[in-house]
């Protein structure tokens, strides 16, 4: 504590340029020509103040905050909540040519560059969890197992999770906890009266799903995550701070409307 040179900036300021960096991406030579210092100055409050909003965690209460996924579990089983999960991600930059790792970037869905997260919300669409990034060619169910969502479903408390087809055979491991999309039983031929029910389990089942669509909406108007042209080692910090501020944001909103 005190070594290393003096911080040009207080802490206001290195919060502010963090906050508009993250809001509106704007670059760190345009934060250092605002607040009048160097390039460098701005980096080093950037790089200092993100890692200190990733560890928040994400608010679901005044003074409540979830900071892992076993926290968000226990408190969705707390509450009798039911939980929605998706993966989303955020274009990068391609790795160097000669590295030995430069495709494992590359998503299988989108054919891009692109780091992925899994994203928990409650049934509202309020976010509860962001994960740290991931390389964007990991599946979203092989993503989950990383995470230990499997385990945590398995060994916690009876929470309903609902999930898209990308995580079809979780509901077996976890003992029909994890709800994805029913499967087709007819592939060839199928009667008209099936043809009917799938399609109405199918948008029934979308439709509770989709608020976890609302809230990935929501995280990606923050422009830090339209596409990511620095560092890909940042992203994992990058995404949790805008859950941490997203999630304060959204309980706050909700406070003042249920006051009024």
């Amino acid at each position: 504590m005190g070594a290393g040179a003096k911080h040009k900036l207080v802490f206001v300021d290195r919060l502010l340029a963090t906050l508009v960096s993250l809001r509106h991406g704007a670059t760190h030579d345009v934060l250092a020509c605002w607040f009048g210092v160097d390039r460098s100055t701005t980096t080093r409050a950037i790089g200092e103040v993100r890692p200190l909003l990733a560890e928040r965690g994400c608010t679901v209460a005044p003074g409540l905050r979830l900071r892992t996924l076993a926290e968000v579990i226990d408190h969705l089983g707390a509450d009798g909540q039911t939980g929605i999960v998706d993966g989303t991600e955020v274009r990068v930059r391609r790795p160097a040519a000669g590295r030995k790792d430069r495709d494992k970037f590359i998503s299988g869905k989108n054919k891009q560059n692109a780091v992925k997260s899994m994203v928990v919300t409650d049934a509202e669409g309020r976010l509860l969890f962001c994960s740290p990034a991931e390389a964007a060619s990991c599946a979203d169910i092989t993503h989950a197992r990383k995470l230990g969502l499997v385990k945590l479903l398995a060994n916690g408390p009876a929470v309903e999770i609902l999930a898209d087809a990308g995580y079809q055979g979780l509901g077996a491991q976890t003992g029909g906890r994890v709800i994805t999309p029913p499967h087709r039983k007819f592939k060839k031929d199928p009667p008209e009266w099936y043809e009917e029910m799938h399609e109405r389990q199918r948008k029934a089942h979308s439709s509770r799903r989709i608020r976890v669509e609302h809230g990935i909406g929501h995280l990606k108007n923050w422009r830090a995550l339209a596409r990511h042209h620095g560092r890909r080692e940042h992203m994992s910090d990058i995404i949790q701070a805008i859950a941490e501020l997203l999630s304060h944001q959204q309980t706050a909103t909700m406070n003042s409307g249920a006051r009024t």
